[in-house]
């Protein structure tokens, strides 16, 4: 009787959490939104779910596979010409908290001959019933399965997720290897960051989407239902999208190595298949796709919020940044666009806290004007405002002070290096001066907890570079302490992370070396042992990341099709969810690449030669080779370069003709 009663009361909290969530449309006072939603027959609450009432009893998190949730998108298969399945290779709370898959969930579903899905990896415990029970992976809105989609699309965040890429085409019933593939199995296309350097993923891709989503997307699923029309097979559409900008085929290249196992060419073996892959880039941010019904989750999501984007790119020029190259020329949206984006997200979803998303928010021209206007429309409502990626300067520490509440919240910095020489040569653009300044009027603002971001194992670091982190950290305890006592919020709290640097295709470091396990904790031992020397130790708190993790992440950064290989066999002996601490497991990954004899040190223990062949070599993102070298000298030589609205240094990207490169011409 109680599991009888345990069934009933699942399946009854799915249904009255969709009513509940339209429901609250009408009390809000939104009653033709709701209306709007109630009388959609597609919204239909008694859909059959994939998962047995059984299934969703034991597993943790079952709304993570239900889906159902308030603005997801459902139509008639029936009347779609194409069904394409969108995929965040980790677990749903991650994936739903994506900005990227929701601006594609938006823009695809806007067509009417398109029907655009979500799935997500499953947890390690669906993962094993799905296994024993042969339970084939299906999408959040229909629950139908993967295998018979149209598209399998993976947004591709971070090296670390390549086996949750495996799970994914394997749970689908897609063979893994592309070559493998037959007419009837789903296109498996690619997208994201990690698609820059595609060539570890490539065996397992029929091809990879280079660049900014908004621009050929249309053109690609066109020539899909053009390939369908007339009958062409699976290659005749390969072949098509090849053609296509920004459209990367691999099985369409053939790559031969050099004796000492560096690349002697990397060249195309199809007609079809361009030389060079040119990155697409959406050039006018205001006038493009924008999701003003994002979907709400019924769960706690990592970013449980609205999220703005206010600008892509960074005038910065940091060396280490791969996002800063890769999304040069700094664009930013029209602010009054964006009062209308946030009033109308809000709105839509119900959330209590907006985030202004930018890799560097200080630089957004209209930051004033914006931040205002949202304090002064929703000071009665009880919204927050999330600031990420602010410099730390008066106007910046004056707004965070309006939006936060200082009592419980931390400020953060990110000096990246301890010493003036360090941040020189990553050309950080940051003086110590500059960084005291900045925590002393934090300090004076009312903020007593600060949390500070470097690296180690920076390209001519040093045992001094190294110490002076946690002296840095304790001169910005000290200023903390040069307040009188009656004016200070209690103790002050440093908390000081750091990371271990890897080298990025695209970057002025792409030269550089990296380290073995043993060096990078030997370093992190030098600054833990400096922690503790200092002044101020009881105030300052000090972590570090994983080593193991580190040298597999830049394994995989600058790594050929060789590594296909070992990601393959590290998903055999059980490899997955290696970005989550309690599921990864280094010894089955060094057994994978001693099963398949690649050597991790040919890829991270030696420098670069200037005229190297990269495995990236033949996507074009605009910044050039040439540029990025120099950068590399001028790194070694400890020289600064000025920011893209100081001086343009030449880069390359002035061809887009878009963002900051004519912002002096206009």
């Amino acid at each position: 009787m109680k599991d009888i009663c345990l069934k009933f009361s699942l399946k009854m909290y799915i249904i009255l959490t969709i009513e509940f969530q339209q429901m609250m449309s009408v009390l809000s006072g939104n009653a033709g939104e709701y209306c709007k939603l109630y009388t959609k027959p597609e919204r239909n609450p008694m859909r059959k779910l994939a998962l047995t009432d059984e299934i969703l009893l034991n597993i943790e998190k079952p709304a993570r596979y239900t889906g159902g949730e308030v603005n997801s998108v459902t139509k008639d298969p029936a009347h779609v010409d194409i069904r394409f399945a969108m995929c965040f290779p980790d677990v749903y709370e991650i994936g739903m908290s994506h900005l990227g898959i929701q601006i594609l969930y938006d823009m695809f579903n806007r067509r009417e001959d398109v029907w655009c899905e979500r799935v997500y990896s499953p947890w390690t415990d669906l993962d094993r019933i799905m296994r024993d029970e042969q339970i084939p992976l299906f999408a959040l809105e229909s629950q139908d399965p993967i295998k018979e989609f149209d598209f399998l699309g993976i947004t591709i965040q971070y090296e670390m997720c390549y086996t949750n890429i495996l799970q994914v085409i394997d749970l689908s019933g897609i063979p893994l290897n592309a070559c493998d593939r037959s007419e009837s199995d789903p296109i498996v296309i690619g997208g994201g960051p990690c698609t820059y350097n595609p060539e570890p993923l490539a065996d397992f891709f029929d091809m990879f989407y280079i660049g900014e989503g908004e621009t050929v997307y249309d053109q690609l699923l066109d020539a899909y239902k053009e390939n369908k029309k007339h009958g062409g097979s699976r290659k005749d559409y390969l072949q098509k999208a090849a053609e296509i900008e920004g459209i990367y085929v691999p099985q369409f290249y053939r790559t031969e190595y050099k004796e000492d196992g560096t690349i002697a060419s990397f060249t195309p073996t199809d007609p079809h298949a361009k030389q060079t892959i040119q990155k697409q880039m959406i050039a006018d941010l205001t006038d493009t796709y924008y999701p003003m019904t994002p979907v709400v989750p019924f769960i706690k999501v990592t970013q449980d919020r609205v999220v703005l984007e206010i600008q892509r790119g960074c005038i910065r020029g940091c060396r280490f940044c791969q996002a800063g190259m890769l999304y040069r020329p700094t664009r930013e949206r029209d602010v009054e666009t964006l009062k209308q984006y946030a009033c109308a997200m809000l709105k839509n979803t119900g959330h209590e806290e907006i985030s202004l998303s930018s890799l560097s928010s200080s630089d957004y021209s209209q930051l004033k004007e914006l931040v205002t206007f949202l304090i002064e429309e929703f000071k009665d409502e009880g919204i927050n405002i999330c600031l990420p990626s602010l410099r730390i300067d008066a106007f910046s520490l004056d707004v965070m002070g309006k939006v936060q509440d200082i009592r419980k919240s931390s400020l953060t910095f990110a000096p990246e290096a301890g010493s003036q020489r360090m941040r020189d040569v990553i050309n950080k653009g940051l003086t110590e001066e500059i960084i005291l300044d900045g925590a002393g009027q934090a300090f004076e603002g009312g903020w007593n907890k600060v949390k500070l971001y470097f690296m180690l194992g920076l390209p001519t670091e040093t045992k001094e570079d190294m110490k002076a982190i946690p002296r840095l950290a304790d001169k910005i305890a000290r200023r903390y302490y040069e307040i009188p006592k009656d004016k200070r919020s209690g103790k002050c709290q440093i908390t000081t992370s750091t990371s271990f640097f890897i080298p990025k295709p695209f970057t002025p470091f792409q030269w550089a070396k990296m380290y073995d396990t043993e060096e990078y904790i030997a370093r992190a031992a030098v600054v833990k042992h400096e922690f503790q020397e200092q002044l101020n130790r009881k105030s300052l708190k000090y972590h570090w990341h994983e080593a193991d993790v580190t040298v597999l992440e830049g394994v995989f950064a600058r790594g050929d099709r060789r590594l296909s290989k070992v990601i393959l066999e590290a998903y055999r002996l059980g490899c997955l969810y290696d970005s989550w601490t309690e599921t990864f497991d280094n010894e089955k990954w060094m057994q994978a690449f001693e099963n398949t004899g690649v050597d991790i040190g040919f890829y991270n223990l030696r420098e670069r030669d200037q005229g190297e062949i990269f495995p990236w070599d033949f996507i074009d993102i605009g910044v050039t080779k040439d540029f990025l070298y120099q950068e590399w000298e001028r790194a070694m030589k400890g020289e600064v370069t000025p920011n893209c609205r100081v001086k343009c240094s030449g880069c390359g990207v002035m061809k887009y003709k878009g963002g900051v490169c004519i912002e002096s011409k206009n």
